[in-house]
């Protein structure tokens, strides 16, 4: 039976760190009733040790499969780190929520409504399906307390309304933990900017040393000593 993966790992085999990717609709064909795809996720999850990553870009889809990634995540007994570079909307949101942290780039989204099916019958399989609805929901806001610390109340609202949030707003609210940051240019200023102070820090106090003519504006006599102290306060 072939099986139409919606998820991929990768192993670094320098640094044997796992990542994992959800990109794309979670669960093309649904886990309902499914017990191969659900368990190879599990054995592929639980395969090796140690901490992962999992990057997230995803509109969301099955909420069944969602729910059990979830667990299965919670259940992992290492550290997670969740990375939303694009979107996690849905029944992706859900998913993220198991992470140990959760991080947005500046440009990602995050959205959570309220879940939706489709029904065939009378208004009693028309009442069945509202109420079946109700308890998605009610499951779906226990993901998002349990992470945010928010009232149902308000979770509820945020749902009914589809609220869209981005990093910074989903932050605010504890649906995310931080800023994905781009460390190579953080890295790549920080040298440029220490070197070049230094640089002019250097040069400046070089060129005060030699006893040499008061230059213009500077009073004669004044002992180079005192110039430096002055550069000092001045760079510093």
């Amino acid at each position: 039976m072939k099986i139409n993966r919606f998820w991929r790992w990768i192993r670094d085999e320098t640094t044997l760190e796992r990542t994992l990717y959800l990109d794309g609709t979670i669960a093309d064909e649904s886990w309902w009733g499914d017990e191969i795809t659900p368990k190879l996720f599990r054995d592929e999850l639980f395969s090796g040790e140690g901490d992962i990553t999992i990057w997230v870009n995803s509109p969301g889809g099955d909420v069944i499969a969602a729910s059990q990634i979830y667990a299965m995540l919670v259940d992992y007994p290492h550290n997670i780190t969740v990375k939303i570079d694009g979107i996690a909307a849905s029944a992706a949101s859900v998913v993220a929520m198991a992470g140990t942290k959760v991080l947005m780039a500046p440009t990602a989204l995050m959205m959570l409504h309220n879940p939706f099916t489709i029904a065939i019958g009378d208004s009693e399989e028309m009442q069945k399906a509202i109420d079946m609805l109700a308890e998605v929901k009610e499951s779906i806001i226990n993901a998002y307390q349990i992470k945010t610390n928010q009232s149902r109340v308000k979770i509820s609202h945020w749902m009914d309304s589809e609220t869209w949030m981005n990093a910074n707003k989903a932050i605010e609210l504890g649906f995310a933990d931080g800023i994905l940051e781009d460390e190579k240019r953080k890295t790549a200023d920080d040298v440029v900017f220490a070197f070049s102070r230094r640089a002019v820090t250097n040069s400046l106090l070089d060129k005060i040393k030699p006893k040499s003519p008061a230059p213009s504006g500077v009073t004669p006599g004044v002992p180079a000593d005192i110039l430096t102290q002055r550069l000092n306060l001045i760079i510093h």
